[in-house]
C-alpha cells in the first residue's frame, strides 16, 4: 500500500498498532486478538507461544471457517447470535465476516433479525455490551459514563431509551442492543473506529406488559417514568457525556414520539446530534424520492406527498421534504407544507385534531374536510398524490384499490412502504408493481428478492430491483462527516448535502428498472461522498473545528478514507505499559483498572464539577 500523503492523521489506520499487554490478556482483547492467524514472530514478541494452535492462517482462511460455522445455524436469530460471539472475540474478523457477506448478513445483524434478538435480549444474555444506565441511579450517570475512557478516547455515542425500537415498540432495557447495532453499522458503513465508540440504554422503566411479568427481564421492573425525572435523567446524560466526551457526536435512537423530537429540538442548537428516526429516515426518504421524481421527469415543486403515518418517522420524512420543496421552489416552510398531507388513525389530519408540535404545520384547515371521509382513500382520490409513504406499521394497509386510485393520476407513482418489521409493511413491492402494470417506482424500509413481471417491450418480462429505503446508506456517513471535521453542530445544511451525495449516486438515474438507493453492498462508496458533502458544508457554515481539511474533492475524499477503518490484521508493536496510550494497554472499550475506587469526596467533587459544567452550557442545574 502507498503510503498517503495524510498518513500522519491521528484516526490514520496504516501502519502498525501498539501494544502493551501480552498471552491471554491479548487474546481477551476483541481489537488485538488475531487468533490463529498471528505470525509466528507476534506469538513470540507476545508471549502467545502454547496459547493457540500451531498452524499460521490468515484472515481470509479465518473467514471461510466462520461462515460455515455460522451457515451451520439453523435459524436467523441463531445466526445472529452466533455473529455476537465472533464480535465479542475478534473485532477484524466479525468485520470482516460482514464485510465479505453484506448483503446476505445484513438483515441479520440488522432488521429485521435484531429486533428478534432485542425482544429476547434477557433471554439470550450472556454478557453486558454497552454502558447500561437508570433512573434512578441519575447521581451516578457520570460516574458510570466516566469509566468508558478519557476525553480523546470517543467519537461516536449512541443512546436509546428503548420505548420504540424497530417497530416493535417498548424494549426497555434490550435497547441497548439497537445502540450496539447501529455502531456497527457506522464502522461497517463508514468506517468509524468500532474502539472509539460508546453504545448507551437509558433505562426508565418500561410499559411492556409482558417484560415486567418476565421473571427474567435484567431491565427496571417498573412503568417507565416521565415528566420531570425523564427531562433531568436526560438532561445529566447529556451533560456527563459532553463533559466527559467533547468531541464525541451523539445519536439518539429510537426514543418514543413524545420524546424523540422533543429532546432532538432541545440539543440541537447546542451539541452535535443527530436522531436517525427524525432525521436520517427523512433524508434517505427524500434521496429515493428525488431519485424517483428524476425517473418520472418531475421535480421537487410538483411533489403531492402523502404520509400514511404521523410519528416521528413520518414526521421525519416530512419535514425533510417540506424544507427541499421550500428551498427549491423559494418559499417558505408553511407554504411548502401545503403539498403534504399526514393521515394518522383519526384520517387526515386537520386543525380539529389534537396534535403535535411537529404535526402543526401540516394539518389542513378543518373547514376544506367538513362532511367529508378522512380515509387514506378518500384522501388519495381527492388529492391525487404522486408520492405515497408508509410509516403507520399497519400491515397491507395500502391495498390494491389505494394503488390503483393513485396510479389513475400520476404515470409513475413513487409507492414507498417502509414500516420495520417486514410482517408491518403496509405492501409488499410485487403487488404494488403487479398492479400499477410495473410503472410504480418503489421503496421498501426492509430488503426485498427482485420483481419479474410482462412490463417490458411489446409484455416482455422485465426483472426491477426493488432498493432498501435504509437510512444506513446515510446516517453512517453523515456521522463519519461531522466526527472527522469535529462539527460543533449538525446543521439542515448538512443534511441537504447528505442527501444530495446519497441521490447523485441513484442507480436508477441511469436504469428505471434499477433501485432508486444504492444497496448496502455498495454502501462505504456512498458514505465517503456522503461524508465529502456533509464536511463541506460544515466548513462552509464555518462550524468544522478540525484544522487543514482539504478543499479540494480529491483530497478530500482522500483524507476521509484515510480515516475510515478497514477489517484487516495490522501488525502489532511491542511498547512499554509505562507511557502507552490507553488502546495499547487494552483499555478501549473496557471498564475498570488496578487502581483504587474515588473516593466519597472525589465522587461528590465529580456531581460539583457537572453541575458547573451544565450551567456553562446554559442547558440549567
Amino acid at each position: 500500500m502507498s503510503k498517503s500523503k495524510f498518513a500522519h492523521l491521528p484516526l490514520s489506520t496504516r501502519g502498525p498498532i501498539e501494544c502493551a499487554v501480552s498471552g491471554t490478556v491479548l487474546l481477551n482483547t476483541p481489537y488485538f486478538n488475531r487468533g490463529s492467524a498471528h505470525s509466528l514472530e507476534e506469538r513470540e514478541e507476545f508471549n502467545l507461544t502454547g496459547l493457540v494452535p500451531h498452524s499460521v492462517q490468515t484472515l481470509e482462511q479465518q473467514a471461510k471457517r466462520a461462515y460455515q460455522q455460522y451457515s451451520t445455524r439453523q435459524n436467523d436469530l441463531a445466526k445472529n447470535t452466533f455473529l455476537t460471539s465472533v464480535k465479542e472475540q475478534n473485532t477484524v474478523l466479525y468485520f470482516k465476516l460482514l464485510q465479505d457477506h453484506m448483503k446476505e448478513m445484513f438483515s441479520i445483524v440488522y432488521t429485521p433479525t435484531e429486533g428478534d434478538a432485542i425482544q429476547n435480549f434477557s433471554r439470550l444474555f450472556r454478557r453486558p455490551e454497552g454502558c447500561f444506565l437508570n433512573i434512578d441511579n441519575i447521581d451516578r450517570v457520570e460516574h458510570d459514563l466516566a469509566q468508558w475512557g478519557k476525553p480523546e478516547d470517543i467519537d461516536y455515542i449512541v443512546v436509546s431509551d428503548g420505548e420504540e425500537i424497530l417497530g416493535i415498540g417498548d424494549q426497555g432495557a434490550g435497547g441497548i442492543l439497537i445502540s450496539v447495532a447501529k455502531l456497527v453499522l457506522a464502522t461497517l458503513c463508514a468506517g468509524v473506529h468500532p474502539d472509539r465508540t460508546l453504545p448507551v440504554v437509558l433505562d426508565c422503566g418500561t410499559n411492556n406488559k409482558e417484560l415486567l411479568e418476565d421473571d427474567l427481564y435484567l431491565g427496571l421492573r417498573q412503568k417507565r417514568v416521565r415528566g420531570e425525572k425523564y427531562d433531568e435523567f436526560i438532561d445529566a446524560f447529556v451533560h456527563s457525556a459532553r463533559k466527559l466526551f467533547p468531541k464525541a457526536y451523539i445519536h439518539f435512537e429510537d426514543f418514543g414520539l413524545t420524546n424523540a423530537r422533543r429532546i432532538l429540538d432541545h440539543f440541537r442548537p447546542l451539541i452535535p446530534c443527530f436522531n436517525d428516526d427524525v432525521q436520517g429516515t427523512g433524508c434517505v426518504t427524500l434521496a429515493a424520492i428525488m431519485a424517483g421524481l428524476h425517473v418520472s421527469k418531475q421535480s421537487l415543486k410538483d411533489v403531492k406527498l402523502v404520509v400514511f403515518g404521523a410519528g416521528s418517522a413520518g414526521l421525519g420524512i416530512a419535514d425533510q421534504i417540506r424544507d427541499a420543496i421550500a428551498a427549491e421552489k423559494g418559499v417558505s416552510k408553511e407554504e411548502a407544507a401545503k403539498q403534504i398531507w399526514l393521515v394518522d388513525k383519526p384520517g387526515v389530519l386537520t386543525t380539529d385534531n389534537e396534535l403535535s408540535s411537529g404535526q402543526k404545520i401540516f394539518a389542513k384547515d378543518s373547514s376544506e374536510w367538513s362532511g367529508k371521509e378522512r380515509s387514506l382513500l378518500s384522501v388519495i382520490k381527492e388529492v391525487h398524490p404522486n408520492v405515497l409513504v408508509g410509516t403507520s406499521t399497519v400491515p397491507k394497509a395500502f391495498t390494491e384499490e389505494i394503488i390503483k386510485e393513485m396510479a389513475k393520476h400520476t404515470e409513475r407513482p413513487v409507492v414507498l412502504p417502509l414500516s420495520n418489521p417486514t410482517r408491518l409493511h403496509e405492501a409488499v413491492p410485487e403487488d404494488i408493481l403487479k398492479w400499477t402494470d410495473g410503472k410504480a417506482l418503489v421503496a421498501t424500509g426492509s430488503p426485498f428478492d427482485p420483481v419479474e413481471g410482462p412490463w417490458g417491450a411489446d409484455g416482455e418480462k422485465i426483472t426491477v430491483d426493488v432498493a432498501e429505503c435504509n437510512n444506513s446508506v446515510v446516517f453512517p456517513g453523515i456521522g463519519l462527516g461531522a466526527v472527522l471535521c469535529r462539527a460543533k453542530l449538525l446543521t439542515d445544511k448538512m443534511l441537504v448535502a447528505a442527501v444530495r451525495g446519497v441521490a447523485d449516486l441513484s442507480p436508477a438515474l441511469k436504469d428505471d428498472t434499477a433501485p432508486l438507493l444504492p444497496g448496502v453492498e455498495h454502501v462505504r462508496p456512498v458514505s465517503v461522498r456522503v461524508a465529502r458533502e456533509v464536511i463541506k458544508a460544515a466548513v462552509e457554515e464555518k462550524i468544522a473545528t478540525e484544522k487543514d481539511i482539504p478543499t479540494d474533492d480529491a483530497e478530500l475524499e482522500e483524507w476521509i478514507r484515510e480515516q475510515m477503518w478497514d477489517p484487516v490484521y495490522r501488525p502489532l508493536k511491542r511498547v512499554d505499559a509505562d507511557g502507552a496510550s490507553r488502546l495499547a494497554r487494552a483499555e478501549l472499550k473496557s471498564v475498570g483498572s488496578i487502581q483504587g475506587l474515588p473516593t466519597k469526596e472525589e465522587r461528590d467533587q465529580m456531581s460539583k464539577n457537572m453541575r458547573s459544567f451544565a450551567k456553562s452550557l446554559g442547558l440549567g442545574d
